[in-house]
């Protein structure tokens, strides 16, 4: 008799979905013959990595040969430089996400909970589900966290409480005052995860910088990632920063050589590329002045964001006008999952390729 592998699987794997990302330009290209696609869908950098992070991974690709680093010394030497923490508070992930995924494996159990808000990263309900445990998720007031709810939520039973501070996919963010009172609340009750993947990108003067707060909040972690402003997606590095006591629980169970050599010496040139993360800033600046601007001049309401994408609701289910753009060579992201099924996310791009997607969006609507 043959046993049907759905059987053996853990419970919280077996009604798992997996992660959808934006459809790759390729596969477009492949689908439906076109060979100009414009990808605005994955909040990625459209500037790319910058000169001195490809420098160094032409220098490095002789030595591709030879595993990597499996502390990543060098690495975790210039993030503790740049941010006054001991190399011994730092976690390094194939992306910000693995670190998120060692948290859930580290510390929550089957009858743990989890607590996180409403439309955040698919991520943090993915990680609770593959652990078996419960996710307790709140409502938004205005698209953004209520953190008075949350801190209801929390019982006995939550181990770990996830805030993206920009949230992905609202871009809505958390002022200073806001979340120090949320974690002098559960000081001593939960681990407290910030989420800092598009910190770069913020210029709000009450926006807080949580990784000196880590000395203060020994529950806390600080996430962040290579992947979006230094325009590192594609080779996958990112790290958490919190107590040395955490960090050593998760690099008990990250495995070993989960960053690859070509990230670990971007990732160290990148932090010194000051020009480069200054112009992507620059230039996302102005793509979120020329996408809301062109928003309201079609009577469409969005979401004021602070990250490098803004998130638009196009008065009709998303996937429809996304369907509808992915015939015209354009790929943004319908965002139903996150409960926004009219809205879609569009990443900030170059200039023109704003423009294409805004002209294309107009004859669509």
């Amino acid at each position: 008799m043959v046993v049907d592998p759905l059987s053996l699987a853990v419970p919280g794997v077996r009604g798992l979905r997996p992660y959808e990302p934006g459809k790759p330009i390729e596969e477009l290209e492949r689908e439906y013959g076109i060979s100009n696609a414009v990808k605005l869908a994955s909040n990625e950098n459209p500037l790319g990595p910058g000169p001195k992070a490809l420098a160094a991974i032409r220098h490095w690709l002789p030595e591709l040969g030879r595993y990597p680093d499996g502390h990543g010394f060098a690495l975790k030497g210039a993030l503790a430089d740049k941010f006054a923490v001991a190399p011994e508070q730092l976690t390094l992930g194939n992306g910000s996400n693995e670190v998120l995924e060692l948290i859930a494996r580290a510390f929550v159990l089957p009858e743990n909970e989890v607590v996180f808000s409403e439309h955040a990263f698919a991520v943090y309900a993915l990680v609770t589900q593959a652990v078996g445990a419960t996710a307790r998720v709140i409502p938004t007031r205005d698209w953004r966290h209520d953190f008075e709810a949350m801190t209801r939520a929390i019982n006995p039973r939550t181990r770990v409480v996830f805030i993206a501070n920009p949230n992905n996919p609202t871009g809505t963010w958390v002022a200073r005052q806001e979340l120090e009172e949320f974690l002098q609340a559960t000081l001593t009750d939960v681990l407290v995860v910030v989420d800092e993947a598009y910190f770069e990108y913020v210029d709000e003067r009450d926006y807080p910088n949580t990784i000196p707060w880590v000395e203060r909040f020994p529950n806390l972690v600080v996430t962040r990632t290579f992947s979006k402003v230094h325009g590192l997606a594609g080779l996958r590095v990112g790290f958490g920063v919190s107590r040395p006591e955490i960090a050593d629980l998760l690099n008990r169970v990250r495995e070993p050589f989960n960053v690859n050599s070509l990230a670990l010496t971007a990732a160290q040139a990148a932090l010194g590329d000051d020009a480069h993360v200054s112009q992507s800033v620059a230039m996302n600046r102005a793509g979120m002045v020329q996408l809301s601007q062109a928003f309201s001049d079609m009577g469409l309401a969005y979401i004021p964001s602070v990250g490098n994408f803004i998130s638009v609701d196009v008065g009709r289910p998303g996937v429809e006008v996304y369907g509808q753009l992915l015939r015209e060579g354009i790929i943004v992201r319908p965002i139903a999952n996150y409960s926004m099924p009219n809205h879609l996310r569009v990443t900030v791009g170059l200039t023109e390729e704003n423009q294409r997607f805004l002209d294309t969006l107009r004859k669509i609507l």
